[in-house]
């Protein structure tokens, strides 16, 4: 039993585990009203390792879930965690170190720059394909907000992409030291998408109930021609 209470907690326990302890519903895809701000519609997203609310931006792992929910301290919640859950661990045991190389700052720019660039390139992408698939079919039809998304940030990632490509160190520096956070949150965003991406079969369905759909309203439309006094078809079924 060489474990301390962190230690004890994240291995034991997921952040989906503990909201469903605690009283709020987790849908089979991990979405649950988030209990930290007025949350009528689920914006939240819970997994093993950690949570995201889309709504407030409430973010971190099972013990910072349980921190905040009960007003808590770390090591308060972590103790908690394992007294709800049974988990047995000493007490006195101190946070194992880990010992990492350091590593230069000329490799963390780097590492820092291909993580920006990959997940601008990504999210860009993603832009392209949502303004193809969601562009208003008329002018009065309501624009999707995925539509409308791609158009306001498209240019501007395409712009960032070319500075990640073209400009200096010192500008590329500047861009990141500023923007961490922002490419944080969208990294996470993007994983959170790809994990709720509908499998095979359910594109299938929808692309069957879209065929079975046009074919109904096809009839219906033959049906209203026939009876249509005015009607060309209505005429040249007579």
């Amino acid at each position: 039993m060489a474990e301390n209470v962190f230690e004890a907690v994240k291995q034991s326990v997921s952040t989906r585990d503990a909201a469903a302890f605690y009283g709020i519903e987790v849908k089979r895809n991990g979405m649950a009203c988030c209990p930290f701000h007025d949350d009528k519609n689920p914006s939240m997203k819970l997994n093993e390792e950690y949570f995201y609310c889309f709504g407030c931006g409430a973010t971190g792992d099972v013990i910072d879930f349980t921190a905040k929910l009960f007003d808590l301290s770390s090591k308060e919640a972590a103790e908690k965690l394992a007294q709800d859950f049974g988990l047995i661990y000493d007490s006195q045991a101190p946070p194992r170190r880990r010992y990492v190389r350091q590593k230069t700052e000329a490799q963390k720019f780097r590492e820092d720059r291909q993580r920006c660039y990959r997940v601008l390139s990504d999210y860009y992408h993603l832009l392209k394909k949502w303004e193809a698939d969601n562009s208003p079919r008329t002018p009065e039809e309501e624009p999707h907000p995925r539509f409308v998304e791609a158009i306001q940030k498209k240019t501007y990632v395409e712009y960032l992409l070319d500075l990640f490509l073209y400009e200096s160190e010192e500008e590329q520096k500047a861009w990141i030291a500023e923007h961490t956070a922002e490419i944080t949150h969208l990294e996470r965003r993007l994983k959170i998408m790809a994990e709720n991406k509908p499998t095979n079969r359910e594109r299938l369905r929808e692309i069957t109930d879209g065929i079975e759909q046009g074919i109904k309203e096809l009839f219906e439309s033959e049906s209203i021609c026939a009876i249509c006094p005015s009607c060309p078809a209505s005429t040249a079924i007579r």
